[in-house]
């Protein structure tokens, strides 16, 4: 049994923010930070005070986290970027909220003091003595403290107050993974009900020093325990009051975190094959437990489980038959063709989640190449007159505003992107996934059955493509008709040569597509693989052109180039992220691995951005995740010289100094399903409506007893509800005997011993 964390990420939009810039406006954009480190930036929106982003996330947890952050930030060319505010949420405050967070949140003051992180490994004892008992603390070592300096690190020393007394640890320079082992005593005075307080602060010599964060001890629990030692998280100083300010403006957010225990493969198979004989046997199943799902199913939770069913039934190949069982629904409950999928039935949105799940990877590949050159060409697009924003052209020294007309003339030139990516996507029909084509061949014959008059022959039609919607409400999209013209009759040509394709021809794509391994990830990246010698700057890194398959990471000159393998997958050790002062750059990654003769080698790869870094972290922890010998521990500096930059210890293939974070990925639409999780998911949903499928297998059943599914008696249900709800009653046992799942793999324990 293993417990999942996840949180759902929503960005919607900010407000009243303080204009930072001499404009009068700012250039918000937000960085999403899970215990202080950086995991999301979102996009910049130029030139606003209410910008508005919508951007949607969803990360992969440790169950031991703390706390997620929200920092709007303004971005500048020449300087370093403003921070605006805040908003904070804790792990506990997300877990008292079963719908999550959404809302309007007040931006909050960035308060240095506040902004700590790492943790401290100390260990603490009671020892008896003649004539008093005394304290004994022991300051061992600290790990991912906050770096202070412009180095990129901390010089940190360690304070411990105790009754009136204070003492201090001597100074580890540039270190944010510093090791002191030193020990203090203070005398301990009967009934004193004073906490002992270990405060980490980074030296400076000109300037007051920074504070790092402590750790009050509560005194109590500790002449209990006698001895404590472990890994205490860094608190911020809350004793300090706020500073005043003007208000920061607010940040509107949607956040859920979802704790799962997910039971072994065994457990849900019960439930599974229930839920695929029901698609098996299609509207001709005696129970149509299907139907009974969506009737139970409130509209705002219909997309939820249409995507954990659509997931569910992919993994066991059932798909198209469970999207068929759905279509052949839709369409006895309709009465005119174009009012199809026009609801939030569970057809309309399996279907949306089906595409996006089994096409996402076709539609990157066919559109991904022109999408590229338009984001590369960063130009502002606007056709409405009354939208236009004036923008600033010309080199330093010579700007000025672009005319109306320009701005016009260059977003009508931009757009003419559109008639390539409808050629693109017209001429690829023989790379549209082959379950795709099977599915829409099945809608295409289920619409013609239905509907069997000459005006509903082609499926096309069910979307509108020919009707008033898709001509120029405004004037202002005149120019851009010839294209949408052309572009549905493209369209209705692409369509009708998707679902062209025979039984056979599809088995034989399938076959094919199975046979190749896409990429998991790939993109450019600059490589550095030390030596171990000499000075490592960013001037040290090649750029190559990257690919992350499910058998290695390979790189090439370029995109078209033949690819050499860099590392197999099954050698992969570790990947985490490598501190700024390292190689004086950001966002550069490390990956630890065994070569042929199982020597440890790491390989240090810059990416362009924060979101592109965490990007390939989480893909090569995905799919090393099985691997045997992942390390718990790392170090996130570079062994320079006779040393590691991070903790200056000198044994090369020493225990880490931090803890791995294998753990934390993000969710993408390539991820390979997970079979048991989605099964938890949608078991999880039907214990959340098993009320209301009692009352319905009652009133199906014609029973007049309270519980209709005998209970102990050995007598198993022959309806499919019955049998459902037996199977919930299994599961709910089974959840209820299983043991807790291992705590995460990570040095030590994380002690909870502040007060």
């Amino acid at each position: 049994m293993a417990k999942r964390s996840s949180l759902s990420i929503r960005i919607v939009e900010g407000k009243n923010l303080p204009a930072k810039d001499i404009n009068g406006s700012s250039d918000p954009y937000c960085i999403v930070k899970v215990d202080n480190e950086p995991i999301i930036r979102t996009a910049t929106v130029w030139k606003t005070l209410c910008p508005f982003w919508g951007e949607e996330y969803q990360v992969h947890l440790p169950p031991t986290f703390h706390a997620v952050a929200f920092y709007v930030l303004d971005e500048d060319a020449l300087s370093r970027d403003d921070v605006i505010g805040k908003v904070c949420l804790t792990r506990d405050t997300l877990a008292s909220l079963p719908k999550g967070f959404t809302g309007w949140a007040h931006l909050t003051e960035v308060d240095p003091d506040e902004e700590v992180q790492g943790e401290i490994h100390l260990r603490l004892e009671v020892v008896p003595g003649t004539p008093a008992r005394r304290l004994r603390c022991s300051v061992l070592e600290a790990r991912d403290l906050a770096p202070k300096d412009r180095n990129g690190a901390s010089d940190p020393f360690v304070r411990v107050h105790y009754n009136g007394r204070t003492q201090e640890t001597s100074v580890v320079k540039k270190s944010c993974y510093p090791r002191w082992n030193e020990t203090f005593e203070f005398e301990l005075e009967e009934g004193a009900a004073e906490a002992l307080c270990i405060e980490a602060w980074d030296w400076d010599l000109v300037s007051r020093n920074d504070f790092l964060g402590k750790v009050v001890v509560n005194m109590q629990r500790l002449y209990a325990a006698q001895q404590e030692e472990g890994w205490f998280r860094l608190q911020p100083d809350q004793s300090k009051s706020q500073r005043g300010g003007g208000s920061l403006g607010s940040l509107q957010l949607e956040v859920r975190l979802r704790d799962e225990v997910v039971l072994p493969s065994r457990c849900y198979q019960p439930l599974v094959q229930l839920l695929c004989r029901e698609v098996k046997l299609g509207t001709q199943g005696p129970g149509q437990l299907i139907t009974i799902i969506e009737e139970t199913t409130s509209t705002d939770r219909r997309q939820e489980v249409a995507t954990n069913l659509l997931k569910l039934f992919l993994g066991q190949g059932l798909a198209k038959d469970f999207l068929d069982l759905l279509f052949q629904l839709e369409l006895g409950r309709t009465s005119e063709a174009n009012t199809l999928f026009r609801s939030n039935s569970l057809a309309s949105k399996s279907m949306e989640s089906f595409l996006k799940v089994a096409g996402m990877r076709y539609l990157h590949g066919v559109l991904g190449p022109i999408i590229d050159r338009v984001f590369e060409e960063k130009k502002y697009v606007e056709l409405d007159p009354s939208k236009v924003e004036v923008k600033d052209v010309g080199c330093s020294g010579l700007h000025r505003p672009q005319t109306e007309a320009e701005v016009l003339e260059q977003s009508a030139q931009t757009l003419a992107h559109l008639g390539a990516l409808l050629s693109a996507l017209c001429r690829s029909v023989r790379a549209c996934p082959a379950v795709i084509r099977a599915t829409f061949r099945q809608l295409f014959r289920r619409v013609r059955e239905r509907f069997p008059s000459a005006q509903y022959e082609a499926v096309q039609n069910v979307g509108n493509m020919d009707s008033p919607v898709s001509r120029a409400k405004e004037a202002w999209m005149e120019p851009l008709q010839p294209t949408v013209r052309q572009g549905v009759a493209q369209l209705k040509d692409f369509i009708t040569k998707l679902v062209d394709i025979e039984e056979k021809e599809e088995l034989d794509l399938q076959r094919t597509l199975s046979l190749q391994a896409p990429p998991v990830k790939e993109g450019t990246l600059f490589i550095h693989r030390t030596k171990g010698k000499g000075p490592l700057t960013s001037s040290s890194f090649k750029k190559l052109h990257f690919s992350l398959t499910t058998e290695a990471l390979s790189f090439a000159k370029t995109p078209s180039s033949k690819k050499s393998t860099l590392i197999k997958l099954a050698n992969i050790r570790a990947a985490e992220k490598v501190e700024e002062k390292s190689f004086s750059s950001s966002h550069v990654m490390q990956v630890i691995y065994t070569d042929e003769a199982g020597r440890p080698q790491t390989a240090y790869l810059q990416c362009k951005c924060v979101n592109e870094l965490n990007q390939w972290l989480s893909a090569l922890r995905k799919v090393s995740v099985n691997n045997s010998g992942l390390l718990g521990t790392y170090h996130p500096g570079v062994f320079r010289g006779d040393k590691w930059s991070c903790c200056h210890q000198k044994d090369k293939t020493g225990r880490g100094c931090d803890k791995t974070r294998s753990r934390v990925t993000l969710q993408e639409w390539n991820d390979p399903l997970d079979h048991d999780l989605e099964a938890q998911l949608v078991y999880r949903h039907l214990l959340g409506v098993e009320a209301v499928l009692r009352e319905k297998h009652l009133e199906l059943s014609g029973d007049t007893e309270a519980d209709a599914v005998p209970a102990g008696s050995g007598e198993a249900p022959t309806d499919p509800l019955g049998q459902l709800l037996q199977v919930l009653q299994d599961l709910r046992e089974a959840h209820s005997a299983s043991p807790p799942g291992p705590p995460p793999s990570e040095p030590g324990r994380l002690l909870e011993l502040q007060t």
